[in-house]
């Protein structure tokens, strides 16, 4: 969260109806709190540094019919660190994706938290229990 609004990204070479409008997300290694791990995926993804503010807490997800997986997902509110004027929209990506895939590109942009009703796949699941200004 930045100023009311929420960190998303839309990928550049898949069509919005098959990736929808994301937030950063990842895998947790092992040996990793849920933690630790927000705060890396979110650098590694947008390059962006932040620190967590609250958990949200956790939820399921059946990610069926795209796979045959049950994915259970940690949410947390960030806030940015040391960036107090962040760009309105800016690329990023994975050139070597742990999953072993493609390389990735995407537009990382900022929407106003009550437009995150687009966020696709359950993202949006925990936005109920964001404190819109903590910084």
């Amino acid at each position: 969260m930045h100023e009311g609004r929420l960190l998303v990204f839309t990928h550049d070479d898949v069509p919005l109806d098959v990736t929808g409008v994301q937030v950063p997300a990842g895998t947790i290694e092992p040996d990793e709190s849920p933690e630790a791990a927000v705060v890396r995926e979110v650098f590694e993804e947008t390059g962006c540094a932040v620190r967590v503010v609250s958990a949200l807490g956790i939820e399921r997800y059946d990610v069926w019919p795209s796979k045959s997986e049950v994915h259970e997902r940690h949410f947390f509110q960030l806030a940015l660190v040391d960036l107090d004027d962040p760009p309105e929209r800016w690329g990023a990506g994975e050139e070597a994706p742990s999953d072993g895939g493609v390389a990735q590109q995407w537009t990382c942009y900022w929407v106003p938290l009550d437009q995150g009703h687009v966020l696709c796949a359950g993202f949006g699941a925990r936005l109920g229990e964001i404190v819109p200004e903590v910084r």
